[in-house]
C-alpha cells in the first residue's frame, strides 16, 4: 500500500498537490458531500500527511478564508482525509514524552465516554431519579477534566507551532476545543437545572461526546504527528517541564520521560537566580532575588507585554488565578487567548498604545472567587508607550470585610 501511495504522490509536485488539496476543501465549502469529494480527488487524498494538512490550512487563511469557516467544517475536513491519515506512518512516542502522556489521557477519555458517560446516561434515561441524575452529573464533571488536556495543548505546544510558522491549525483547533468545553458546560447545566426533559440532557451530552471523540482523532492523526516533526527536543523539554503546573486529565503520567542527554539550560536554572549585582530603581535598590521573591509573594497575578505585544514576564505566586507557563514568554499576546476573544484583546491593546485609554477593567465570578482583571498602559517619563500590564486579583475576601480590625491576629 505504501508503494502505491508513494507512486501517486510522485506524479505531481508539492505545489501541485497543495493546489489540488485546496480544491478539495473549496469544494467541501461549496457544499459538496464527503463522498463526492473523496470520489473526485481519490488520488490526491491518498497518502496525505499531517504536515500537508497543516500547510493547507495556513494557505487557506492566507487566501482569505476565515478561521471561523475552517473551524465550522473542521470535522468534515478530518472525515475526508480520515482513511489516508490512518494509513500514514506515525512516529513512535517514548514513554513519558508529552505526546505519549496525551495519548494515554485520550485512552482514558475514550473509556470514560464509552463506559462511564454512556452507561450513566442510559441509567438516567431509564430512570431520571435524583440518584441517577447526580451520578451522571459526577461523570460529566469528570468529563470536564478534559480542560487540562486542552490547556496544556494550547498554552505549551501551540506557541512552538506558531514560532515555526504553523499558525492556522492551532487557531482552528483552539476554537473547536472551546466549543467542546461549552458543550460539556451546556450538558452540566441541563442536568443541574433538570425539569424533566430527558431528551434535552441526552442531546447536549451526546453532542459533547461526539465532538470530543472527533478531536481525539484529529489530535492523534494530525496534530501529534505534525508536532513530532516540528518541535525540537529542547522545545519538548519545555512542554514537559510546564505540564505539571497545568495538570493532567483523568490520569497522571504513567512514566517519567527519561531523556538521553542532560538539559544543560535547566541544570543552570535549577541553581536559582544569581544574586550578583543589584537593580537600581527610582526609589531604592533590590537584588534580582529579592525582587523576584517580592513579586511572587503578592496575592495577585500580573503579566507584562512589551510595546511589540510580546509577553516578557508573569508573576508566579502561590494563589494563581489563571494558568501561566514559561512557554508564553516570547509569544504575542493575541496568540495567548482563544480565537473568539483575540480581537477584543487586540482592540484593547491598541487603545492603550494609542493613548485612547490608560486603563480598562473587567470583573467576573469564578466559583467562590470574584476576579477583577485590569489592564494598564505603561508609559515612560516622556509618555512613550512601553507595554501593557495585566493585573488580576480575587477581591472576594475584600468584599466580605466588615467593620474594622485594629489589632494584630494571635
Amino acid at each position: 500500500m505504501s508503494e502505491l501511495i508513494d507512486n501517486r504522490r510522485n506524479l505531481m509536485s508539492d505545489d501541485e498537490r497543495q493546489d489540488k488539496l485546496k480544491e478539495v476543501i473549496q469544494e467541501l465549502h461549496a457544499g459538496k458531500t464527503v463522498a463526492e469529494v473523496k470520489a473526485k480527488f481519490a488520488d490526491v487524498i491518498a497518502g496525505v500527511s499531517p504536515v500537508e494538512i497543516s500547510r493547507l490550512e495556513v494557505q487557506l487563511v492566507k487566501d482569505g478564508l476565515p478561521i471561523e469557516e475552517i473551524q465550522n467544517l473542521c470535522d468534515v475536513h478530518a472525515e475526508v482525509f480520515k482513511g489516508s491519515l490512518e494509513e500514514y506512518h506515525h512516529p513512535e512516542e517514548v514513554p513519558g514524552h508529552p505526546v505519549y502522556t496525551m495519548k494515554q489521557e485520550n485512552e482514558a477519555l475514550r473509556a470514560l465516554m464509552k463506559v462511564g458517560l454512556r452507561g450513566d446516561l442510559d441509567a438516567f434515561k431509564a430512570d431520571p431519579s435524583d440518584d441517577n441524575r447526580f451520578k451522571l452529573l459526577e461523570s460529566v464533571n469528570l468529563f470536564y477534566d478534559i480542560d487540562k488536556h486542552y490547556s496544556r495543548k494550547e498554552n505549551l505546544i501551540f506557541p512552538f507551532l506558531e514560532a515555526a510558522g504553523v499558525t492556522a491549525p492551532p487557531k482552528v483547533m483552539w476554537g473547536v476545543d472551546d466549543e467542546i468545553r461549552q458543550k460539556i458546560k451546556d450538558a452540566k447545566k441541563a442536568l443541574v437545572e433538570f425539569s424533566g426533559d430527558v431528551k434535552n440532557v441526552e442531546e447536549k451530552l451526546n453532542a459533547a461526546i461526539v465532538q470530543a471523540g472527533e478531536m481525539i482523532f484529529k489530535e492523534e492523526s494530525i496534530l501529534f504527528p505534525m508536532c513530532l516533526e516540528t518541535l525540537s527536543e529542547d522545545e519538548w523539554i519545555k512542554v514537559y517541564e510546564g505540564s505539571d503546573e497545568i495538570g493532567y486529565t483523568l490520569i497522571p503520567p504513567q512514566k517519567e520521560w527519561e531523556l538521553k542527554r542532560v538539559n544543560v539550560v535547566k541544570k543552570e536554572q535549577d541553581k536559582g537566580i544569581t544574586e550578583s549585582g543589584f537593580i537600581r530603581f527610582d526609589t531604592g535598590v533590590l537584588s534580582a532575588k529579592e525582587l523576584n521573591l517580592m513579586l511572587n509573594h503578592m496575592p495577585v497575578d500580573f503579566t507584562f507585554v512589551d510595546k511589540d505585544n510580546v509577553v516578557k514576564y508573569f508573576s508566579n505566586g502561590k494563589e494563581r488565578i489563571f494558568a501561566r507557563t514559561k512557554a508564553i514568554i516570547g509569544r504575542t499576546v493575541e496568540n495567548c487567548h482563544p480565537p473568539k476573544s483575540a480581537h477584543i484583546v487586540e482592540k484593547l491593546v491598541e487603545d492603550l498604545k494609542s493613548g485612547k485609554k490608560d486603563s480598562e477593567s473587567f470583573w467576573i465570578q469564578m466559583g467562590d472567587r470574584f476576579v477583577v482583571i485590569s489592564y494598564y498602559a505603561v508609559r515612560d517619563e516622556n509618555g512613550e508607550f512601553m507595554g501593557t500590564l495585566e493585573f488580576s486579583q480575587d477581591i472576594a475576601p475584600l468584599k466580605a470585610l466588615e467593620g474594622e480590625k485594629r489589632l494584630m491576629s494571635e
